[in-house]
């Protein structure tokens, strides 16, 4: 967005103005009054304003303009002119919200300067505005089983303490997320949220990405610790980070100071510290690759994350989170869920958690065509899932069925299945199934299962006319 709305009541002042930014690639309207002025911006705010502070014959001067601009557009940056240049009129306008203040005559390179670098303070400004969105979106927190309920009271009751959190739980489970909702809810809300990948730091650069580097060529950079500061860092799988970096870690949280490399002055930072780990840190100190120290420093409050597993129930309200998500910033189809396509996303095992989840949404909403509820056939259901011993994995149409169809419909599967496995032998199905003959003749009448010639393989069919009464 480059559009600049220029307003000077001097025609000439105007036209020069707008020549010297449409050969710099931007594209401007003028306006003379603060009527026209007023009206241009109700009607399609600017991305900045040129603003003269005396305009003849116009309600309202510069100031009064600035003023109800700023009031309703606080985002747009304006840059006041004016030829009657005196302090108090720059401080008045600098206190109103004005971006900066040239005097007329003025040079057109520092009007241009003043101009690029609004322009970019603008940009700058809406970027951190929709990282605060999505960050205020990815602190949701969704769902409604008893799991859940449990697990956000825990959040509560540690969002407004300055207390260290350590967050454990199987991966993709919502660890992050359930960080970013402490962030949200806590005092430091307004501060950085910085996350440290440990895992995908390479060990040897772990120390100039947490702590900053100084150097005569390059100057200061900054590293996540100080970016920090006033904020919280979340340190997801700690277990990663190097032992090295540990003992630096823990003289952080004890000092509230450090060094950055190549630095001589002590940096000080004041930041909370949330933690999140997959592993069982007592195991990892018992083998030596972690400090006991730091764990202790860390595990002040431990809260347990639970698994997609121990939350089923919340998986269609979690699906129906994703669509939209995935339509607000993707512009992926706003879909529903079939009833049995519900149904069998509750049954399906989750190995990856929340993250598998949301993955599974995003594809079948790519791949899927027009608004239709999403069926089950769409859903990415491998052909032979293993299943944990002591469980059986449901297919999508048994899934979905009551109990005494859903028991019919496995018995008489299960059946035409070992039927044909031993050729047609009524008396070594019976015998594998665990039944006597005659009972396994009478089950397979009430089924409607009759026993046959082999036919293209088959030894065993559904008669259409038998069946359970």
């Amino acid at each position: 967005m480059s559009d600049i709305l220029i307003v000077d009541d001097e025609r000439d002042i105007r036209e020069l103005i707008s020549d010297i930014l449409i050969d710099e690639g931007y594209t401007t309207r003028l306006a003379a009054n603060s009527e026209d002025c007023m009206a241009q911006v109700n009607a399609e705010p600017p991305a900045l304003m040129i603003l003269d502070i005396w305009l003849k014959d116009s309600r309202m001067d510069g100031i009064d303009i600035l003023t109800a601009t700023k009031r309703d557009n606080p985002d747009i940056p304006v840059v006041i002119i004016s030829g009657h240049g005196n302090i108090e009129i720059a401080v008045a306008a600098i206190k109103q919200g004005a971006y900066d203040f040239i005097e007329k005559p003025f040079n057109i390179d520092q009007l241009l300067v003043v101009i690029r670098r609004a322009m970019e303070a603008s940009r700058l400004r809406r970027e951190n505005q929709e990282l605060r969105r999505r960050d205020v979106t990815q602190a949701e927190m969704v769902g409604s089983s008893a799991a859940f309920k449990a697990l956000r009271a825990q959040l509560d009751k540690v969002t407004k303490s300055n207390g260290r959190v350590m967050l454990r739980g199987p991966s993709g489970c919502g660890k992050e997320v359930a960080a970013r909702y402490i962030h949200a809810g806590s005092n430091r809300a307004g501060g950085p949220f910085v996350v440290v990948n440990s895992a995908s730091i390479e060990p040897d650069r772990m120390e100039e990405v947490l702590f900053g580097r100084e150097s005569p060529e390059r100057g200061v950079e900054p590293g996540l610790l100080e970016q920090a500061h006033g904020g919280i860092i979340y340190f997801d799988e700690i277990a990663d980070m190097p032992l090295g970096t540990q003992s630096k870690i823990l003289r952080v949280l004890v000092d509230q100071q450090f060094q950055r490399a190549g630095g001589a002055d002590k940096v000080r930072v004041d930041l909370r510290v949330i933690s999140s780990t997959t592993r069982d840190l007592a195991a990892e100190i018992t083998a030596g690759n972690f400090r006991e120290e730091l764990y202790h420093r860390l595990n002040v409050v431990p809260i347990e994350v639970p698994a997609l597993d121990e939350r089923r129930e919340d998986i269609p309200e979690l699906a129906a989170h994703f669509i939209r998500a995935f339509n607000r910033d993707q512009g992926l189809p706003l879909r529903a869920f079939s009833s049995e396509a519900a149904a069998l996303l509750q049954t399906m095992d989750w190995p990856g958690n929340v993250r598998q989840l949301k993955n599974v949404i995003e594809r079948v909403l790519i791949l899927g065509e027009g608004s239709e509820p999403i069926a089950a056939g769409e859903l990415p259901i491998p052909a032979e899932a293993p299943a944990e011993q002591g469980r059986v994995v449901l297919s999508g149409g048994l899934a979905t069925l009551p109990l005494r169809e859903a028991r019919e419909l496995f018995e008489r599967e299960y059946l035409l299945t070992q039927i044909n496995r031993f050729g047609g032998n009524i008396s070594r199905t019976a015998s594998f199934v665990g039944m006597e003959r005659s009972a396994l003749h009478r089950k397979l009448k009430t089924l409607g299962v009759v026993t046959s010639a082999k036919t293209n393989g088959r030894v065993a069919h559904v008669d259409p006319e038998g069946g359970a009464d």
